[in-house]
């Protein structure tokens, strides 16, 4: 009798601590790009809360938007276990803002990395279309070292003027996951998309992925917006920051409204975090 309560107890733990190792978290956050002329909201005043915010949640993913270098490479010196995949819009060594993929490199592995641009000529350094600015997509796969199981993570800054821009980059995206046959595959695609959900590109990506915001009788906690302008008065109600997943079983949705020790944001934008199994 009591070597099959043992026994149970052993397989109930086992199950247990796999489960709980099968869980990850995953985070996208515009981190605001480093201006001086933000007053006191400049990015060498509010970096470390910025690292401390990354280390309290911490994601197994995290994707960034607006990092400059000297951001990146701040948030690679000072966050214990994590490698980052990506590099400026403007090319490789350039001094341009990227979209880096963050990712725990104790319970992931890197298979592959790509980056590509949204544009006609994707596979070159360009903009596209109406696009004020160069805009990238950063992808990486990557195995869980607990599971074995293989996710396929974008991250992605769209165009904050170019209409055309914003609606032609969701049909790059969209037709990249067709032609690339993700039908059975665990995607996540994060990112600041400048758009509102009700918007035509949003519907188009919806096609193929989830919002992880709407799933139904998924906990949703926090704000609704996730834009706030530093603002913290304001109620914040523009959401255009997203995680669409495809395969993927969602636990949880949080945006994040944290402040600094001093009342202000973190940034202009709330991150967002799910927790996946």
């Amino acid at each position: 009798m009591k070597l099959l309560i043992f026994i149970f107890t052993l397989v109930s733990f086992s199950l247990f601590t796999s489960s709980s190792v099968a869980q990850s978290k995953i985070m996208s956050f515009n981190i605001r790009y480093d201006n001086p002329n933000d007053g006191l909201n400049w990015w060498d005043l509010r970096k470390n809360e910025v690292v401390e915010l990354l280390k309290y949640y911490r994601p197994d993913f995290i994707g960034i938007q607006e990092a400059l270098p000297n951001q990146t490479k701040y948030i690679a010196e000072n966050l214990d276990a994590y490698k980052f995949i990506g590099h400026g819009r403007d090319g490789l060594d350039t001094d341009s803002e990227g979209v880096p993929i963050f990712y725990n490199s104790t319970k992931y592995e890197l298979l592959e990395e790509e980056q590509f641009w949204l544009s006609e000529t994707p596979e070159k350094v360009s903009r596209g279309w109406d696009a004020a600015l160069n805009r990238i997509v950063v992808y990486g796969i990557f195995r869980s070292k607990a599971t074995n199981q293989t996710f396929h993570v974008f991250n992605t800054h769209f165009d904050h003027m170019g209409e055309t821009a914003r609606l032609k980059s969701a049909e790059l995206l969209v037709n990249y996951i067709r032609k690339n046959n993700f039908v059975h595959k665990k995607v996540v695609l994060m990112g600041d998309f400048n758009i509102l959900p009700s918007e035509s590109p949003i519907k188009l990506i919806e096609q193929v992925f989830k919002d992880s915001y709407r799933i139904e009788d998924l906990p949703v906690y926090g704000p609704i917006g996730t834009f706030s302008g530093f603002d913290t008065i304001e109620t914040v109600t523009k959401r255009i920051d997203y995680i669409f997943t495809k395969n993927v079983d969602i636990k949880s949705y949080r945006c994040i409204d944290d402040k600094r020790k001093n009342n202000l944001y973190p940034s202009d934008h709330f991150p967002i975090i799910i927790e996946i199994h």
